[in-house]
């Protein structure tokens, strides 16, 4: 009996590492000290520019959005959402990322998907300004149905010592900026793919919410990477608070980034409910309210300032590519969740 009889294939595993090498190297960076293949990976952050940084880290995965990927055949996205699912929550504390490491494991490993998800992955840290300096792929027969895969990573990033955001500046009538989604991002989606079932709408089918498009292809849309213009917004100083909004959509994240006796006030009417959510809604008779709480309904990002800089802010955020919408207001309270108000504005469409 071999190794490869029993399902592990070493030499697959060796052919996906020289075929991401070149793609790890296109994210390479300030402070990158080695290449992929070696037992650890090193970054140098005086190199980096840091003189006394605390360093930030995060991690994530990509969720049942992997399944959606999977049916429709489309990996090239996923490996942006792993990314961005931990970068994003850096830059919300004022951290640069600064380098990522990815977990791929699988069944069977079929050395082109596994390329094709890791060009994903450095695409995402090159939208980040972060550099791919390891990972590991496991390939575990008997663990992962065929064609099953799983994507994990972690992300490090830095500040300087005094600079971290972490909220407490925040204060009553504060305004709250809402940071536009580029879709459903990477959370809700045991809800979507029930929705898809129920209304009988296969990934290879028509976009009932995007013409001229399949749904697997409108559902994939990767997760929005907010890490350069938060930052330069960060770095103006002007900004008291960041939220990514994941999972808990828009109840839960705010609060996370609020001092004790302030509520963030959430006008769902500030803005149009994106078409994919409308349809989900519809097609799924979910009532606003759980909208609000399962999904980021086209908000990806918030940041909180002073009314006095808002018109500032919203300025760099659109140099930067953003599309930018003053969403709501602090106000004192005990409540521990978000107030969303409004929520009938996505009712009348």
């Amino acid at each position: 009996m071999t190794y490869k009889s029993a399902g592990v294939d070493i030499d697959a595993g060796t052919a996906l590492v020289e075929a991401i090498k070149p793609l790890a190297g296109a994210t390479k960076r300030s402070g990158t000290e080695a290449g992929l293949g070696g037992f650890g990976a090193l970054f140098d952050l005086k190199a980096a520019g840091y003189k006394d940084p605390i360093l930030v880290a995060a991690t994530d995965g990509v969720g049942t959005k992997l399944k959606l990927a999977i049916d429709a055949k489309r990996h090239d996205f996923v490996g942006i959402d792993l990314v961005a699912m931990s970068v994003n929550d850096l830059v919300v504390q004022g951290a640069e990322p600064l380098f990522f490491l990815d977990y791929f494991a699988t069944g069977k490993l079929e050395v082109e998907e596994g390329r094709v998800l890791v060009a994903g992955i450095a695409e995402g840290c090159k939208q980040a300004g972060c550099a791919l300096i390891g990972g590991e792929t496991a390939e575990m027969p008997g663990l992962y149905a065929k064609g099953d895969y799983d994507l994990a990573g972690f992300a490090v990033g830095a500040a300087e010592r005094g600079t971290l955001i972490d909220g407490s500046k925040v204060q009553e009538d504060d305004v709250i900026l809402g940071l536009a989604s580029n879709g459903i991002h990477s959370n809700g989606f045991s809800l979507v793919r029930r929705i898809l079932d129920r209304a009988g709408v296969k990934p290879e089918d028509s976009a009932p919410f995007a013409p001229g498009s399949s749904a697997g292809d409108a559902l994939l849309a990767p997760t929005r990477i907010y890490v350069k213009s938060c930052l330069a917004a960060v770095r103006t100083g002007k900004i008291k608070a960041l939220a990514h909004i994941t999972g808990g959509g828009l109840y839960e994240n705010i609060p996370r980034v609020l001092p004790k006796g302030l509520v963030a006030v959430i006008d769902a009417a500030a803005w149009s409910l994106p078409p994919v959510f409308a349809w989900l809604k519809q097609a799924g008779g979910v009532e606003s309210g759980e909208m609000a709480r399962t999904f980021n309904c086209g908000i990806g990002m918030m940041a909180v300032c002073s009314k006095s800089d808002a018109e500032t802010l919203t300025s760099l955020f659109k140099e930067h590519g953003e599309t930018v919408t003053q969403i709501g207001q602090v106000v004192s309270g005990s409540d521990i969740h978000a107030r969303v108000v409004n929520l009938e504005a996505w009712d009348r469409g």
